[in-house]
């Protein structure tokens, strides 16, 4: 199965944030964030996401203080809270396999899917920060290793969800003829829970090809992305997948590109050195430990560290209509969804859903038609109270 880069053009781009539940916010820097880590604030956020257009919301995985935060609470069980208090927002949380068995996972997956509707969804993270496994006593793998076990992982989750006396024998897990009842709930157009992953080096993005439903990406500028999922569109190829991709990218939306700029000029300036010191010192540890030097963060400097995702290199920062247009030229390489995050994550995202979501499916409908395409309706529903 070939991936269709122009069909997809069709296909209206998605969005989704990342669930601050983790202190600080999501830079590294002393510069205000009016954000939370606490439930009631995300719940809100949650219902002004739905309604303001996302379709996903991703929970943020770590066990042991980083970024230069000191409080963060649990992926699973936070994301299993926002489906409970949302109609039709999809949850990702993320997940270390090493620190889960894929079974113990499938049936947790199973149960929030059913509480939710069909609105659950996996982030697997194979995992950089080895003091998070090795002072839980837990083994620490090689770089590429780590991916052999991933991709075990992955494909028992999806065999456990899909199948009734299910059987794997690899290096990693040896189960057998297990049956999980009841499968994930029916939802017309997805085989099962979706299974989000991301990494850029060469063994990450081969895993992603062979077992993967979407590729998330760290930020990038448009010739970065592109090179970045080469890997995986060759891998998912060769295997008769088709992923779907998506970016990370920092918001800032002010009236003036100028306005804009200087809002990212303040975020450096007040960065938190010694936590962004302490993050970089961590990261390229990690990256160094790849075979091929194209592990996370292998390009990133210091300032592009203040955001730990790399977020300021997608350049989302400019008034509305410039984001807008950058989000399409992002369309064009092949990006299906934009992970987003921000300084103020309530009025921001609701700024976003109206001021620059309308833009971009503007200009993605002028795409579509460009190409001999009509875009797909986007399916409108009530909004929901946020308090």
């Amino acid at each position: 199965m070939a991936i269709d880069l122009q069909s997809r053009l069709a296909d209206p781009l998605k969005f989704a944030y990342w669930v601050p539940n983790v202190s600080g916010g999501l830079v590294i820097s002393t510069i205000e964030q009016r954000t939370s880590w606490d439930f009631d604030y995300n719940k809100k956020l949650a219902r002004i996401a739905e309604n303001s257009g996302f379709e996903y919301a991703l929970t943020q995985a770590r066990y042991a203080a980083s970024y230069g935060a000191d409080k963060q609470h649990e992926a699973t069980s936070f994301s299993l809270a926002l489906l409970a208090a949302t109609e039709r927002l999809k949850v990702i949380a993320a997940v270390h396999p090493g620190m889960w068995h894929p079974g113990v996972l499938a049936k947790y997956v199973i149960t929030a899917d059913h509480i939710s509707n069909g609105r659950a969804a996996v982030n697997i993270v194979s995992g950089w920060l080895k003091d998070e496994f090795v002072n839980f006593g837990l083994p620490w793998l090689e770089h590429d290793e780590r991916y052999v076990r991933t991709e075990e992982f992955i494909r028992a989750l999806r065999g456990l969800w899909t199948e009734t006396d299910y059987s794997q024998h690899g290096k990693y897990y040896d189960i057998s003829n297990f049956t999980l009842n009841p499968p994930p709930v029916d939802v017309p157009g997805r085989a099962h829970p979706e299974v989000f992953f991301g990494g850029n080096s060469t063994a990450a993005q081969a895993t992603a090809g062979r077992v993967a439903d979407w590729y998330f990406s760290n930020g990038k500028d448009l010739e970065g992305f592109s090179e970045n999922i080469g890997g995986v569109v060759a891998s998912a190829q060769e295997s008769g997948r088709a992923p779907r991709f998506g970016l990370n990218g920092f918001v800032i939306a002010r009236d003036t590109q100028k306005e804009a700029r200087e809002t990212l000029r303040e975020i450096v300036a007040k960065a938190h050195k010694p936590a962004v010191e302490g993050f970089r010192d961590s990261v390229q540890e990690a990256g160094a430990s790849t075979t091929d030097n194209k592990g996370m963060w292998a390009d990133s400097s210091y300032e592009d560290l203040v955001q730990y995702n790399d977020g300021f290199k997608t350049e989302l920062i400019g008034t509305p209509e410039q984001i807008a247009e950058r989000i399409v030229e992002y369309k064009k390489r092949g990006v299906n969804l934009i992970l987003t995050c921000y300084l103020h994550f309530q009025e921001e995202v609701e700024q976003f859903g109206r001021e620059i979501l309308p833009i971009v499916r503007e200009l993605e409908a002028d795409l579509a038609l460009a190409n001999g395409l009509e875009l797909r309706a986007v399916e409108a529903a009530p909004a929901l109270p946020v308090g």
